[in-house]
């Protein structure tokens, strides 16, 4: 498989292709739809059915609520005082039922977006954690940013605006038909013809004002993401940071990205002050229309049998109808804000699962499975783990940099090899290769054992301990203690063999529910240590080590390897200490352009 270049896997750049309220957004939404109701029964359609109801019911209650103020007019020009005392009771009845149903809908409006985020982000999360997709997306991609961010905060922000509009938007088209019928009646053609007349003007030149404001919102969540990220580089390098002293340089970088943002937002709200500075214009020049609409008839002579309390009931009755059609068009204009935030982060969310879905078509994992994740383990153990040919390999980003260059070699049963050579000259990205997280120029990799018990176990440099208690990091990657059963006496006698006794006191047992940050917690050292613990309880027959005793004395460093010959685990080591030559049978030495040597270093 030739090197790939991820951006080639998903769509062009945004800036470049520019996210727009288009068809483009249509079909993305479309498919964000279909993964928030997925089938009938599920929780979302019977929220969105209960809003559906709602929203029905409100409407015959405002219309009620329409009338009040024409039934007033009549029952005081009557001066009935049986009639007022009825109606007003009526009316209180009516507003509290209005009162209670919009209440009720806002709560299932936040009910129904919480519910649908779930789904969406349980979808996303499935494509994010296959494999290694979250590496591809977070390292090596040039398209995605922040894929972290759209998971979290625009799925957030897409479906609580969704939740807020959906039923009005949905329900529109039913309340203008109704209140168009009741137009004509009381006004004749020329009402509804002046109405929808008004509402294609209005929507026609919010529709040219929206496109630029869905662009910006996209851009605008693409730098908050990387504001926030420049922060949180700072927050999990603290401590490295300030050895440094390295302030003022990062407080110049960081207003850099701050002020990146802030140029951004004041063009959004540059664009969306046009766009709002249209919508209330045919907001309020739409309760002028209303009156001019109810004027033709009265002018026209058709009213003039009606005494002066009659009229005034009509026109107050007439008004209400009138003005609400309008509304009604006004209320999908004023959507349009809400629109283009939809639209932007629609954008951003599918331009993810996009990617994802073309990294896991590409089949650039290979034929193997995860052996964690099945939980199956293979009765047939294999004495190569891996087996190189002609195997070429360069950075991602700079293809043209070849690190290494025809590379043959096995990993076979009890022969340890040591990856040594200078920094840069491909040591730690052959273990990327190997493993799959890089993509190869030539050659072929030959993968015949899987990832844990009995398999192959990879110690990075920098350890990764998730949260959780000590007994979920001595664990991971396994959640269910009963796939590879181990008392907790042999667990603790794990961590006094490597030095630890006292964090297992420290943790308080190895089950105690912590919410620390380890890696603030423990030393780099500690951090190395407790994944060795975490590889002597998989005890798998292969091990690739990364460095992995770089923060550990000479003397632990002998006591972790002589486990291993102990436990029996074949060992693929890269290190720069000349003392890690005696715990291997071959040393593989990188000379940089390409260039390799693979050496018998058993008897020296």
């Amino acid at each position: 498989m030739g090197c790939l270049n991820l951006s080639s896997t998903a769509t062009e750049d945004p800036l470049v292709e520019g996210y727009h309220f288009n068809w483009i957004f249509v079909k993305r939404f479309w498919k964000v739809l279909r993964i928030i109701f997925p089938q009938w029964k599920s929780c979302a359609v019977i929220l969105f059915v209960l809003l559906l109801c709602l929203v029905l019911l409100e409407q015959y209650v405002i219309f009620q609520v329409g009338m009040i103020p024409s039934k007033y007019f009549g029952i005081l020009g009557e001066k009935n005082l049986e009639k007022f005392k009825t109606h007003t009771i009526v009316a209180v009845l009516i507003i509290l039922a209005m009162a209670f149903i919009r209440a009720s809908k806002k709560y299932v409006c936040a009910v129904f977006g919480v519910c649908a985020r779930g789904l969406l982000t349980h979808y996303l999360h499935s494509g994010y954690f296959k494999e290694i997709v979250f590496y591809r997306l977070n390292v090596l991609s040039t398209v995605i940013d922040n894929a972290d961010q759209r998971i979290t905060q625009d799925v957030e922000k897409m479906c609580r605006t969704f939740g807020e509009i959906i039923a009005d938007l949905l329900i529109s088209p039913f309340t203008i038909a109704y209140y168009t019928y009741y137009t004509w009646s009381s006004t004749g053609y020329i009402g509804p013809l002046c109405v929808f007349g008004f509402f294609v003007v209005s929507t026609t030149l919010n529709k040219f004002l929206m496109s630029p404001v869905v662009s910006l919102v996209y851009r605008q969540e693409q730098l908050e993401g990387d504001f926030r990220f420049k922060h949180m580089q700072i927050r999990s390098n603290s401590e490295s940071a300030a050895f440094y002293r390295c302030g003022q340089v990062e407080l110049a970088k960081t207003n850099e990205k701050l002020d990146h943002l802030l140029k951004v937002q004041q063009q959004l709200n540059i664009a969306q002050y046009v766009l709002e500075f249209s919508v209330n214009i045919a907001d309020y020049l739409g309760s002028i229309l209303s009156y001019i609409i109810l004027a033709i008839p009265i002018f026209a002579g058709s009213h003039d049998d009606l005494t002066p309390s009659q009229l005034s009931a009509l026109i107050s009755k007439n008004a209400f109808v009138t003005i609400y059609l309008i509304s009604c068009f006004t209320r999908l204009i004023d959507m349009a804000l809400k629109m283009s935030d939809i639209a932007g982060t629609t954008h951003r969310i599918v331009q993810l699962d996009e990617s994802m879905r073309e990294l896991v078509k590409s089949d650039l994992f290979g034929p193997q499975s995860d052996l964690l994740n099945s939980g199956v383990i293979s009765s047939n153990f294999p004495s190569v783990a891996y087996s190189v040919d002609n195997l070429s390999y360069s950075t991602p980003v700079a293809a043209s940099q070849l690190l290494v260059s025809n590379l043959s070699m096995q990993l076979k049963r009890g022969v340890n090899i040591l990856v040594s050579g200078d920094s840069g000259c491909g040591k730690s990205s052959l273990l990327r290769v190997l493993d799959g997280l890089w993509f190869r120029t030539k050659g072929v990799i030959l993968r015949n054992v899987l990832h844990g018990f009995q398999g192959v176990m990879y110690l990075p440099q920098k350890p990764y301990l998730t949260d959780g208690c000590l007994r979920d990091q001595i664990m991971f990657p396994y959640r269910n203690p009963h796939i590879h059963a181990v008392d907790d006496d042999q667990l603790v006698e794990l961590l006094k063999d490597v030095g630890l006794g006292d964090l297992y006191q420290r943790t308080g047992g190895l089950d105690c529910s912590l919410h620390w940050n380890w890696y603030d917690v423990l030393s780099p050292g500690e951090m190395q240590r407790l994944s060795f613990v975490r590889l002597f309880y998989h005890q798998p027959r292969f091990a690739v080590l990364d460095e992995a005793t770089s923060q550990v004395t000479f003397e632990m460093e002998q006591l972790l390897y002589s486990i291993c010959a102990k436990m029996d685990i074949t060992l693929l080591s890269v290190g720069h200490r000349l003392s890690l030559r005696q715990y291997h049978h071959v040393e593989l030495k990188m000379k940089g352009n390409g260039d390799w040597k693979l050496e018998d270093i058993s008897n020296t």
